[in-house]
């Protein structure tokens, strides 16, 4: 018969260590890169970000996969999504993973077609239940349903877009290069570089149907090139990159409608044009107050404080990444640190941010990391 008083002694410094182990546990962040593969990349690599002091070591190969180059994770924290580009072949794929919170491994779960070819972005939908993709190269958007067990099925929805703009050499075809939810999960935003629009679907979170709005998208200054596309934390604002003019739109969004409004157009280049740039990456920092865009070729991110009341943007500083075509970069979920993601130069770079101007101080030495593409946070257990 246990006694009360018997294994106590023991029972006690068990749950000390675990109290002691989750505390420490609690200031680590899993940080997940998604890759270009050949060469030294096997596919999604995991490193361990210290939120004290902004250093990242790397774990080590989290799962082989081909061309993983954009990242997305389930709302429940237990499973990853990733885009994979298949060179040469008909339709790219969306492979589904577990997470180890603990260790950062991944185990495949399976894979579905995203309809398409050249598949560049992905995100899952607020209830866990869809995950929604851009293909580049096909110039498609889709949507395909996720079990409990993290399983993907076949599309619930596939529109393929039709149409050019001004740049032929660009934009002779749509290339629809992201697609993000509103945070009411009513709307989807479809950025097609390839048509200067930014695409507006009723997304039905019961069925995974998406359906054009009315008015059924907001036009972009011709020859822009929108990329990638990110809501400000009040729904009321959102802000656009545009890769072929190196600029970032600046809109007002009507949550109830699904309407885009441009406000302003600023470019991402604080000394003038700089041959061969292109931006890639836009993220709102999680207090609203700041702005950051990448530019691949000057090589830098710029930075842009928020009007609280319009939303609109004034350039802060153009920071450089400390490495060649960072063609993504991540905001850590307490706003702390950024790590840009070298491509070219297979390197990652952490930057501490100025909680009060927005500006971004260097840590430490870059980190390697083959023909990194795509940076996502996970606190580790």
């Amino acid at each position: 018969m246990f006694h009360p008083g018997m294994r106590f002694k023991p029972l006690f410094l068990s749950l000390l260590f675990c109290m002691s182990t989750f505390a420490a546990s609690s200031n680590k962040m899993l940080v997940f890169i998604g890759t270009y593969t050949g060469g030294p990349s096997k596919g999604i690599y995991t490193y361990e970000l210290d939120l004290q002091n902004g250093s990242l070591r790397e774990i080590g190969l989290a799962a082989e996969s081909p061309n993983p180059s954009f990242l997305a994770i389930h709302p429940n924290k237990r499973f990853l999504y990733s885009v994979n580009e298949l060179e040469g072949k008909e339709n790219g794929l969306i492979t589904g993973f577990t997470i180890d919170s603990k260790t950062g491994k991944l185990t495949k779960i399976n894979e579905t077609s995203t309809g398409g070819p050249g598949p560049c972005f992905l995100t899952v939908d607020r209830t866990g239940k869809f995950v929604l993709a851009a293909n580049y190269s096909g110039g498609s958007v889709c949507a395909a349903p996720i079990n409990e067990r993290g399983e993907l099925g076949p599309d619930s929805a596939f529109i393929q877009h039709a149409g050019s703009s001004v740049d032929k050499s660009r934009q002779s075809e749509p290339h629809a290069h992201s697609i993000n939810l509103d945070a009411h999960n009513r709307f989807a935003i479809a950025a097609d570089l390839g048509l200067d629009k930014l695409l507006v679907y009723r997304f039905d979170a019961a069925k995974g149907t998406l359906t054009p709005n009315d008015p059924p998208f907001a036009t972009i200054a011709p020859g822009s090139g929108p990329r990638h596309f990110a809501f400000h934390p009040n729904g009321k604002n959102a802000y656009v990159i545009n890769e072929i003019a190196s600029t970032l739109t600046a809109l007002s969004y009507d949550a109830d409608r699904g309407v885009l409004t441009g406000l302003q157009t600023l470019s991402t280049l604080a000394n003038g044009p700089v041959k061969g740039n292109s931006t890639a990456e836009v993220q709102v920092h999680p207090s609203g107050k700041f702005v950051y865009g990448s530019n691949r070729g000057a090589n830098s991110i710029a930075i842009f404080a928020v009007d609280a009341s319009s939303g609109k943007l004034t350039h802060v500083a153009n920071t450089s990444t400390r490495g060649k075509t960072p063609r993504n970069f991540g905001i850590d979920p307490t706003g702390k640190f950024l790590i840009a993601a070298n491509q070219d130069s297979d390197s990652l770079a952490v930057f501490r941010i100025d909680q009060t101007s927005g500006k971004l101080e260097a840590i430490g030495e870059t980190i390697s990391a083959p023909k990194p593409v795509c940076v996502k946070f996970l606190a580790k257990n």
